[in-house]
């Protein structure tokens, strides 16, 4: 991961940026932008790699994004971090890893909130809606769904798939998330708000927004006033 920090030895709220790209691509470089916006605004930044999915199979994905929290968190003094007082911003395939990270165990420490950025919390939704479909992109994210899980379809391996729907995984210390999709995307809403009806019983705020048109993920993110709403969601959260 980039580390993006101060020297001034005070303790600032961190940000964990999670790229998107099938889960089979994508690279952190390609977060520099939204890094240096967070960076600029005073947080300390955790620009994150995982494995992809061509490398290793779910859930290497979330083991490497909670590592690198825990990482982050031992050696906050080093970086002018406040390890209680952390948000996870995830990109696509990353807004999965970042949702699939607020939902993990009951709650990991410092975690203050989610955002996910036309997030595929449902690879079984993404699997449903790939199939009998002329959309490319949904047929696209159902074959990298099922090189996520390994190659095996939901039939043969229903465990992996099970522990790859972060729904399945809803507890009542889990984050508070916002959720972002476009309208017309092939990343619907309809994954978040499966989400956040799980989540509701447990009392664990979801916000779900929708956005004109058919952007998704970055492109989605830097429409106009997009940015603004994610970073005050995000300061309304960090302490």
């Amino acid at each position: 991961m980039d580390v993006w920090h101060e020297t001034d030895g005070l303790k600032r709220p961190g940000i964990f940026l999670v790229h998107g790209g099938w889960w089979s691509g994508g690279d952190k470089k390609y977060m520099t932008e939204i890094t240096r916006s967070y960076a600029e605004q005073g947080y300390t930044v955790f620009n994150i790699n995982y494995r992809l999915s061509g490398d290793a199979a779910w859930p290497a994905q979330r083991t490497d994004t909670l590592d690198a929290i825990a990482t982050a968190r031992r050696h906050a003094a080093l970086w002018g971090f406040d390890p209680n007082n952390y948000v996870v911003v995830g990109f696509s395939a990353g807004g999965h890893l970042a949702a699939a990270v607020g939902t993990y165990g009951d709650g990991l420490p410092g975690l203050r909130g989610v955002v996910g950025i036309s997030p595929v919390t449902s690879p079984m939704l993404a699997y449903e809606d790939g199939a009998d479909t002329l959309d490319l992109s949904r047929r696209k994210l159902r074959e990298a769904a099922i090189q996520l899980a390994g190659g095996c379809e939901p039939a043969k391996c229903p465990k992996i798939w099970a522990s790859m729907e972060v729904s399945r995984h809803a507890s009542r210390g889990d984050a508070p998330m916002l959720a972002l999709h476009s309208e017309d995307e092939f990343v619907p809403a309809a994954h978040s708000l499966q989400l956040k009806e799980r989540l509701r019983p447990f009392g664990v705020p979801v916000t779900v927004l929708t956005e004109p048109g058919a952007e998704h993920s970055s492109p989605m993110y830097r429409l106009p006033g997009v940015a603004e709403t994610v970073q005050d969601w995000i300061a309304g959260k960090l302490l």
